[in-house]
């Protein structure tokens, strides 16, 4: 599985509760950097993976905003979202 990032730093990657290995591929000066993950067991069709990724991001992370646990639905939790969209050149 591969995620688009820029400017990240992962610790951990989790699926299921189980340690994924992952690695960094060839950054790129526009796009950032795709994180690949290789999952710890078989997925099979249907089944429900759900994926942890403990990172630290910067400020040249560019289009990562936060909502404080109040601006959230269940009032409980932050949460991080992205807005970036893919650009053709």
């Amino acid at each position: 599985q591969v995620l688009d990032t820029k400017d990240l730093q992962v610790f951990k990657v989790t699926v299921n509760g189980q340690d994924a290995k992952f690695v960094f591929g060839e950054k790129h000066s526009f796009k950032g950097t795709p994180l690949e993950i290789t999952l710890p067991f078989e997925l099979r069709r249907g089944q429900e993976a759900i994926v942890e990724i403990t990172f630290e991001s910067s400020p040249k992370s560019s289009a990562l905003q936060w909502f404080t646990p109040e601006q959230t639905s269940g009032k409980k939790h932050p949460f991080l979202f992205s807005q970036c969209q893919v650009e053709w050149i």
